[in-house]
């Protein structure tokens, strides 16, 4: 049997300002048409289907669009929250989910209650699937707890109670199914991405592979948005983002991972690419360099290799008109100059002065913004210069 593994999407991330809805369309519509190229059994979607607990009307078409499109095509979807989403709000759509045979969690519960998911491939085959969506600290540990114990306590309390949670939830597997986990956190020696939320990434929220059972024929995470295979006594893998969702991410290569399984066999897993999306570059030259560089239609970071001037941004743009966020390469950047204490028999020196000092000290005094400062000065004071 196979199945699909995907996690953070991140429907409706915005980069810089950017609206990124469209590269996102284009990404879970390539995603399906791998789900029903390769006829999988179900696709896992671990965590992170949107970027915010509030996400735009736009988003949320998307995601459902894409589900339905899954579930009409005779694939079985299963999809949890992450750290990102709304647990509450997922839970609330599960009775009208459920009716196309798409399966969301929201919050943990029991296996009788939603916790695990049965059902039957295309060729009649069993598959278990344990769900374990983001877990907060808070949840996991008694407020008291959190305020009173060391953050050591507190970690070992967290993989504590996530150790008998998955326990719970995996008790049930069947020697004659294919039985598979989903959970959406952190694993200790994981990498990041690059473009995680840190304070639900740091070792505080961190567990050990080991509390993955030994008999689970895949684990299926997100959370951490790099491709990655985590060392543990059976198949446990990151699929990583299908786009890069800041220039932090801009090496790592976006795939969904294609499982292949069957009772008594680990999993064999497969890399399929993404090529959907707008690729993120991070730049350094001078305008001269810059402008020589075919970018396409990159997102750009740019480090300018020259001082600093007034109309710099704007000559960058110029060039390269998909430029995010334009930086002076450090190398560059003029030393901060600390400020000249007056002494009590100090001249009171003019606003348009200062306004000069700064923009010496700064690198960037241009005649034009002096100018422009000394006409909006009077205009508000009343003064001449």
């Amino acid at each position: 049997m196979r199945f699909l593994h995907t996690a953070d999407w991140h429907v409706g991330k915005t980069l810089k300002g950017r609206d990124r809805l469209a590269e996102q369309e284009l990404v879970l519509r390539e995603i399906v048409r791998i789900a029903r190229e390769h006829e999988v059994d179900a696709v896992l979607v671990a965590g992170d289907l949107y970027d915010s607990a509030a996400p735009t009307a736009a988003a949320q078409r998307l995601v459902v669009r894409t589900l339905l499109g899954l579930a009409q095509s005779g694939i079985r979807v299963v999809a949890i929250a992450g750290n990102h989403d709304h647990a509450a709000t997922l839970d609330a759509y599960r009775p009208l989910a459920a009716a196309s045979d798409i399966t969301l969690l929201g919050t943990p519960r029991n296996p009788t209650q939603g916790g695990v998911v049965e059902f039957r491939t295309r060729a009649g085959e069993p598959v278990t699937v344990a769900l374990l969506p983001f877990v907060s600290q808070r949840f996991a540990v008694r407020a008291t707890e959190i305020v009173l114990n060391s953050p050591g306590q507190n970690t070992s309390a967290y993989d504590g109670e996530l150790r008998r949670i998955l326990a719970a939830l995996t008790s049930g597997f069947r020697t004659d199914a294919v039985n598979l986990v989903m959970a959406h956190l952190t694993v200790l020696n994981g990498a990041l991405g690059g473009g995680e939320r840190m304070a639900q990434s740091i070792f505080e929220y961190a567990v050990p592979a080991a509390i993955f059972p030994v008999d689970a024929h895949y684990t299926a995470l997100g959370h951490l948005h790099r491709r990655q295979r985590i060392e543990a006594a059976s198949p446990v893998h990151y699929s990583g983002a299908p786009l890069a969702v800041d220039f932090g991410e801009q090496e790592n290569t976006p795939v969904v991972c294609l499982v292949e399984a069957a009772p008594g066999t680990p999993a064999q897993v497969t890399d399929v690419p993404i090529t959907a999306g707008r690729r993120l570059r991070t730049l350094h030259g001078t305008l001269d360099e810059l402008g020589a560089v075919d970018v396409g239609e990159d997102f750009l970071r740019v480090y300018v290799r020259e001082q600093a001037r007034a109309g710099l941004r704007e000559d960058v743009l110029e060039l390269l008109p998909n430029a995010l966020e334009v930086r002076i390469d450090p190398e560059f950047a003029a030393p901060v100059t600390p400020a000249r204490p007056a002494g009590s028999g100090a001249r009171e020196r003019h606003p348009s002065e200062l306004f000069h000092e700064y923009l010496t000290a700064s690198g960037v005094a241009d005649e034009r913004v002096e100018a422009l400062f000394a006409l909006l000065h009077d205009e508000t004071t009343g003064s001449s210069a």
